[in-house]
C-alpha cells in the first residue's frame, strides 16, 4: 500500500484524500459528537469521555491530589497519548502493518481536532441531539471512507482489535464491533445517561454505511447466478443490455443432469428487466440475487482506481 511514486500524481491524490479525510473526522468529532458526550467507539470515543468526566471531576481530583491541575483535558491530547503507544504496540505484535500512512492519518487528526478544538471550543453546532448526531455519523463515514480507500487506518482501537483478533482468532470484523460496543457501553456507566449510548450506536451504524458507499462507491450492484435451459436466449438478453457474464458449466445435485449457470453484475433497474425477461421465457428457472459489495472491472470500477 506505500509503493506509489513519491510526488506522483498518485501520491499526491491518495495523501489529499488522507488529509480531507482526517478533517472530516475532526469536524464530526469537535462540532457535532463531543458537544452532546456521544462515544462512537475507538480511541476518539474513549477521547471524548475523558475529556467529558475530567471537567465534571477537575476539583475532586485536585483535591484528591493536592495539585493544580489544567483547566481542561483537550480530546486531541488525551488521542495522541492513546495512539502513539497503541501504534507502538501495534507494530511490536503485528509488525509494519500500518505504515506511513496510518501515522501520519492519526497525527494529522490530531491535529484537526487540536485546531477546530481552539478555534470553535465545545459548544454544540447544531442545538438538536438528533441532528448531531446524524450529520456528525455522515462526516465520521466520509472521513473514514476516504481513509480506509487509499490502504490506511486512523489507528486507534482498529490495532487493539488487530491484536485481539490475532491472539483469540475471533474475526477483525466481529472483534471491532466488540471493541466499539465496549467504548459505547461505558459511556453509560460514565455519565449514567441511557440516550448516550442510544445515540452512538445510531451513529455507529450511519457512519459503516457511509464508510461502505465511500470505499466502494454510492452504486448498488447485484450479481446474478441463472439456472435455465434456456440460458443462450437470456444470454442474448444480457448482452442486449451492453452486459457481460460468464456462462459456468454445472451438474444438479438432484437428477445428475448437466447445468448452464448465467453468472453475471448488473445494476438494480436491469435486475427487473432481466427477471421479467426470464419469466417470459423460463418461468422454471433458477436465479439467485447477491448484493455485491464491489465490483471491480470493465463496466464498473476500474482496476486502476483500487489502491
Amino acid at each position: 500500500m506505500q509503493n506509489e511514486k513519491i510526488f506522483s500524481l498518485k501520491w499526491f491524490v491518495n495523501y489529499g484524500q488522507l488529509i480531507a479525510g482526517t478533517f472530516f473526522m475532526a469536524l464530526s468529532f469537535v462540532l457535532f459528537i463531543s458537544p452532546y458526550k456521544f462515544a462512537p467507539g475507538g480511541v476518539y470515543g474513549i477521547s471524548i469521555m475523558l475529556h467529558h468526566l475530567y471537567g465534571m471531576y477537575h476539583f475532586s481530583l485536585e483535591n484528591f491530589l493536592g495539585a493544580t491541575l489544567p483547566g481542561n483535558l483537550d480530546i486531541s491530547t488525551a488521542a495522541i497519548c492513546m495512539d502513539i503507544p497503541l501504534c507502538i504496540t501495534g507494530i511490536k505484535i503485528l509488525g509494519k502493518k500500518f505504515g506511513v500512512k496510518t501515522v501520519i492519518s492519526f497525527l494529522t487528526l490530531a491535529l484537526f481536532t487540536f485546531i477546530l478544538e481552539t478555534l470553535y471550543g465545545y459548544e454544540p453546532f447544531v442545538d438538536d441531539m438528533m441532528l448531531s448526531a446524524v450529520f456528525g455519523a455522515v462526516f465520521l463515514g466520509l472521513g473514514c471512507g476516504l481513509i480506509f480507500r487509499i490502504g490506511a487506518t486512523s489507528g486507534g482501537t482498529d490495532i487493539i482489535s488487530m491484536i485481539f483478533s490475532k491472539k483469540t482468532g475471533i474475526s477483525l470484523g466481529t472483534m471491532v464491533i466488540i471493541v466499539d460496543s465496549c467504548v459505547v457501553m461505558f459511556s453509560l456507566v460514565a455519565f449514567k445517561d441511557i440516550k448516550i449510548p442510544l445515540y452512538s450506536f445510531i451513529i455507529i451504524y450511519i457512519t459503516g454505511r457511509i464508510v461502505n458507499a465511500a470505499v466502494y462507491g454510492f452504486r448498488n450492484i447485484k450479481t446474478l447466478l441463472i439456472v435455465s435451459d434456456r440460458h443462450a436466449e437470456i444470454s442474448r438478453f444480457i448482452l442486449s443490455l451492453d452486459r457481460g457474464g460468464t456462462i459456468l458449466y454445472g451438474k444438479g445435485m438432484y437428477t445428475d443432469n448437466s447445468k448452464n449457470i448465467i453468472f453475471t453484475n448488473v445494476n438494480p433497474k436491469e435486475v427487473n428487466l432481466i427477471q421479467r425477461h426470464i419469466r417470459d421465457v423460463d418461468p422454471e428457472a433458477f436465479i439467485t440475487i447477491i448484493d455485491a459489495g464491489q465490483v471491480v472491472g470493465e463496466g464498473f470500477r476500474s482496476i486502476h482506481d483500487v489502491t
